[in-house]
């Protein structure tokens, strides 16, 4: 869907731009509506060779790792849709290139609010994210009607009503623009007024000392919108409360919608026209995305998926307090070596994993991790006689 409407908005409404190739794991012969069908081809170096940018959109952590870094070699900027992937090769892809999340999906517009609250003069402690519905653990004949009903995958479905992607999607917003979270799973705090709401979330921020993401559950207003609270000068308390945000010190700005792929053009346009990256994971991430079994397994058993399957969930979760975690990006036709339980945060010892680049990348991140970790016990310029030892 978000190739499809892309594509339609730029051969409409983007004069001076041009769909050079689409690319497609799919036989050519088995699309008959796709739009510019002539521009479709299998092959990545078609695409890269006849490319000014290339717009990644395919939701799948491995093929779009392999494409980007293809896109890299070429010199190419590239724009993503493609929260998994942020989350779990996108740190190591920020370092090697230009990487920007898109404007649309909820994280980019995280990025945009932040950067017009800040030339507003204010100063963001939380960055929120409204979630429609939550179930944990939803039923397979649930998701495949909804599936059908909103016109989309049955493992998008799963993802968006267990949480994983709401979890993802704040992790990125988190690490990169420099936010925590105040628990694992963050709080998800059900809400009847947003105005009210944001003056909790900014009392919890200023108790934490520092900005954090989270989301919340609205009951009586519209989800589907982000999200920030900040506060302002003082001198400017009158002023704001005169403009209808209250009489603070907490302000609650609200962009009620996220419109997907009728906003990743805006993005195209600001890399095109030498703009800076809007939001990436960063090349030093703090947080992560886990998988949590949703129901008891055996040893032997096969995850056919982590993200959008039934036997587990994403929470996000803090790098230092986690480090052998399994981000749950990586969870695709894995094998269980030993049971797990419910609600259990699942490790590397717990899993084999197919050999691919993505998971060479994470674990190259995971290492570079831990032997930052380590402490440096190296002796510097000490007076003779007497060592130093640095902590």
């Amino acid at each position: 869907m978000i190739a499809r409407c892309f594509i339609r908005l730029i051969q409409t409404h983007y004069q001076d731009m041009e769909i050079s190739h689409v690319l497609t794991r799919r036989p050519l012969n088995t699309f008959s509506d796709f739009p510019m069908a002539d521009r479709l081809t299998n092959s990545i170096d078609q695409v890269v060779d006849g490319a000014d940018l290339i717009v990644e959109c395919s939701g799948d952590v491995f093929h779009g790792t392999e494409v980007i870094e293809r896109a890299f070699e070429a010199g190419l900027q590239v724009v993503t849709v493609n929260a998994e992937l942020q989350v779990t090769t996108g740190s190591y892809l920020a370092g090697k290139g230009f990487l920007t999340e898109a404007e649309g999906d909820q994280p980019g517009s995280l990025a945009a609010l932040h950067e017009e609250a800040l030339m507003m003069g204010f100063k963001p402690l939380v960055y929120g994210n409204m979630k429609g519905y939550l179930n944990h653990d939803p039923s397979p004949e649930d998701m495949a009607y909804w599936a059908k009903r909103q016109g989309i995958s049955v493992d998008q479905t799963t993802s968006f009503t267990d949480g994983t992607k709401v979890q993802i999607e704040q992790v990125i917003v988190g690490n990169g623009l420099g936010a925590s979270i105040t628990q694992q799973g963050l709080q998800g705090l059900a809400s009847t007024n947003l105005t009210e709401t944001g003056n909790l979330l900014g009392m919890m921020a200023d108790r934490l000392g520092q900005p954090f993401v989270d989301y919340v559950i609205p009951a009586g207003f519209p989800a589907g919108g982000v999200f920030l609270v900040c506060r302002h000068d003082d001198e400017q308390r009158e002023a704001i409360e005169y403009f209808k945000l209250g009489p603070g010190p907490y302000y609650t700005l609200v962009r009620p919608f996220h419109l997907c792929s009728l906003e990743v053009g805006k993005t195209v346009r600001r890399v095109l026209s030498g703009g800076s990256v809007l939001l990436n994971n960063s090349i030093a991430p703090t947080l992560g995305v886990g998988a949590i079994a949703k129901r008891a397994m055996r040893a032997g058993e096969l995850v056919e998926r982590g993200i959008g399957g039934y036997q587990f969930r994403g929470e996000a979760l803090k790098l230092d307090q986690h480090p052998d975690h399994v981000p749950i990006g990586l969870l695709r036709k894995t094998a269980l070596k030993r049971a797990v339980e419910p609600g259990q945060l699942v490790t590397f010892d717990d899993i084999d994993i197919l050999p691919s680049r993505a998971l060479d990348i994470a674990m190259q991140m995971r290492a570079e991790r831990a032997e930052n970790a380590v402490p440096n016990h190296s002796v510097k310029n000490a007076p003779a006689g007497m060592a130093v030892l640095d902590s």
